[in-house]
């Protein structure tokens, strides 16, 4: 886009050939409108609006836990769209034109910070989630105050649920209530840590599926 400099004749305005012009908060500019491609649906092109789409669900469903676990890598682009990279180029698989998330390479948080020690989960109550893990706050640089993060994702109603404040890292445990309306429903599990302070986060780990009760 480049800008005029009003002149005798005063700034572009519309279209003239492929050369558009206009005003935008008191600066005019103009821009060339691009050529139009030949084959807008190659193979090449649905395959990967069809991947982008993909990734675009989850990481809409999923929102509120990225903005903590992409927080820091979120350098001239939002927490989103760091997350929307990542995923897009790392945890899509599947042969076209069906794709999906690997979720067990989805990465919903990324960061220095040490990750969980042998994290589980239990489905067995209705209406929430048991996470447990155990104790590393002596190991690496975690610390005895890092809070849990913990996300519940279910992917048939495209929604989750997440906690990214939870219980301390020596707790070992956190409870995450469900909607009633989980039920019967498959339910995606993560979980990572961040600082008391929220100055760094871990990279999330993957718990597995389960039947939401």
């Amino acid at each position: 886009m480049g800008k005029i400099a009003q002149g005798i004749l005063g700034g572009l305005s519309g279209k003239v050939g492929n050369i558009i012009g206009g005003s935008w908060k008191g600066i005019d500019y103009i821009r060339i409108k691009p050529s139009s491609v030949a084959n807008p649906r190659t193979i090449g092109q649905v395959n990967q609006r069809n991947k982008f789409t993909v990734t675009l669900e989850f990481i809409q469903a999923v929102k509120p836990f990225i903005q903590k676990g992409y927080k820091f890598l979120a350098v001239k682009k939002t927490a989103f769209n760091a997350a929307m990279s990542y995923v897009l180029n790392n945890a899509i698989t599947g042969v076209e034109p069906d794709f999906e998330v690997d979720y067990a390479t989805a990465l919903v948080s990324r960061g220095g910070l040490s990750a969980a020690l042998n994290p589980t989960t239990d489905l067995a109550t209705p209406g929430e989630v048991t996470f447990n893990w155990d104790d590393n706050s002596a190991e690496g640089n975690a610390n005895t105050t890092d809070k849990a993060m913990l996300l519940v994702y279910n992917p048939s109603k495209k929604e989750s649920i997440s906690l990214t404040d939870g219980a301390d890292r020596t707790v070992g445990t956190q409870i995450v209530a469900i909607p009633t309306t989980y039920a019967g429903d498959t339910v995606e599990l993560f979980m990572a840590f961040i600082t008391a302070d929220g100055s760094q986060v871990s990279n999330s780990t993957y718990l597995g599926s389960g039947i939401a009760n």
